[in-house]
Order: structure tokens, then C-alpha cells, then sequence
């Protein structure tokens, strides 16, 4: 008889666990007013660097006119501005602003404060708050190694 896990259950019930997390954690609002296609375009921003409206918006698939009203929002808020393409002068590059990189931490720190406070909540023993700071490491392994 073998006691190993069996590797098809670990992954289901990990992806079932970690989907309802970062469902659950995205549904509950926080303060930084970012709606979650400006944070989505706002982050590939912050980790790509900057590119023009319609690449962001083949990036993260959607419309360019839907990627443009993300962006003017955006820009009429000071979290990103427009520069000539150094290459080719007839298009413009987006970048975040240092503001807008501020309004990225905000928001980063906000959903993580919920989570200490699920975790402080009395609802984990500390044994279980034991395990989970031993799961973390294993968990960016794995999202590396996918």
C-alpha cells in the first residue's frame, strides 16, 4: 500500500484552495481606488516598463478602445504618462508614475493587511499559522516552476 499523495488530488486541491483565496481576496474591496483593469494595466506597466496602449491591451487581451479608456483614466489621475517613442516619433510609450507606483504598493499592502487580519482573527491556531508560513516558500516554487 503506498501513502504517498497522489499528485493529481495535491494539484486539484491546491488550485481549488489558492483559486478561492485570490477569488475572495479580490472581491473584497480595499481602499486605493483602482478598479481591477487599471490595477491590471498599472501592474504589466510596473513589471514590463513602458510600451504603447495597444501592445498593453494584446497583452493582457482586450480591446485597444477598452485599454485606451483604462489608460485616460490612468493618466487623468497622474499614475502613468505619455512620451514619444524614441523609436518611431508617430507613437507614444506609457510609463507608470512614481505615484502611480505608489498607488501599486497601496494596494498590494491593503490586501495584504486583510489577510494578516484573517490570520489574526483567532480563526488559525498557531500551529496552523506554522504550517501556512511553511507552505508560502513551497507555493512560489511552485508558481516558478509552472
Amino acid at each position: 500500500m503506498n501513502d504517498d499523495p497522489d499528485p493529481d488530488e495535491v494539484a486539484s486541491v491546491l488550485l481549488a484552495g489558492i483559486s478561492g483565496l485570490v477569488r475572495r481576496v479580490r472581491q473584497v474591496p480595499v481602499d486605493g481606488g483602482l478598479t481591477m483593469p487599471e490595477r491590471t494595466a498599472l501592474s504589466r506597466l510596473d513589471r514590463s516598463g513602458p510600451t504603447t496602449s495597444s501592445a498593453l491591451a494584446r497583452q493582457v487581451q482586450i480591446t485597444a478602445q477598452a485599454m485606451g479608456a483604462t489608460l485616460s483614466a490612468l493618466r487623468t489621475r497622474g499614475l502613468v504618462e505619455r512620451h514619444p517613442d524614441p523609436n518611431d516619433g508617430r507613437r507614444m510609450v506609457l510609463s507608470v508614475t512614481d505615484a502611480g507606483v505608489q498607488a501599486l504598493k497601496d494596494k498590494r499592502n491593503a490586501r495584504a493587511e486583510l489577510i494578516a487580519r484573517s490570520l489574526t482573527s483567532g480563526a488559525f491556531t498557531p500551529a496552523e499559522l506554522e504550517q501556512l508560513a511553511s507552505a508560502a516558500p513551497l507555493l512560489e516554487r511552485l508558481a516558478q516552476n509552472i
